[in-house]
């Protein structure tokens, strides 16, 4: 059955496995979210990201972080409804302790680091 939204389903993926304190996830593999997984990865939230198979059975195998509490993911631009922010109106989720994942013209980044380029755009989701 085909996904209406990939990257909904990505999150989705991952508040299961950490609810049922699985300590890796699966999840079909597009460009976009290996991007999304990777900057997790550099943010500490995973320990370990994988891409594993070929053509069209490419799978993402992700390794969540030990000591770290479960991850608050929150969906924010969805297809039927696109959220973009600009550099002045990207504040900082939960005063800094989270963080904004934003797709601009130089590709994937921090809400964080979007601010500091001086560029704005999509936001994809939040992560707390």
């Amino acid at each position: 059955m085909p996904v209406t939204d990939p990257i909904a389903d990505l999150l989705t993926r991952v508040r299961n496995a950490q609810h049922a304190r699985d300590t890796e996830c699966r999840c079909p593999w597009s460009r976009h979210k290996e991007g999304l997984c990777m900057l997790l990865k550099t943010e500490g939230y995973f320990s370990n990201v994988r891409i594993e198979g070929e053509g069209t059975k490419k799978v993402i195998h992700l390794f969540f972080a030990d000591g770290r509490p479960p991850l608050i993911l929150k969906r924010v631009s969805t297809p039927g409804r696109r959220v973009y922010m600009g550099k002045k109106e990207l504040k900082p989720v939960l005063r800094g302790m989270g963080l904004a994942i934003v797709t601009t013209s130089q590709g994937l980044m921090t809400d964080r680091e979007a601010r500091e380029k001086g560029v704005g755009g999509e936001v994809l989701c939040t992560v707390s």
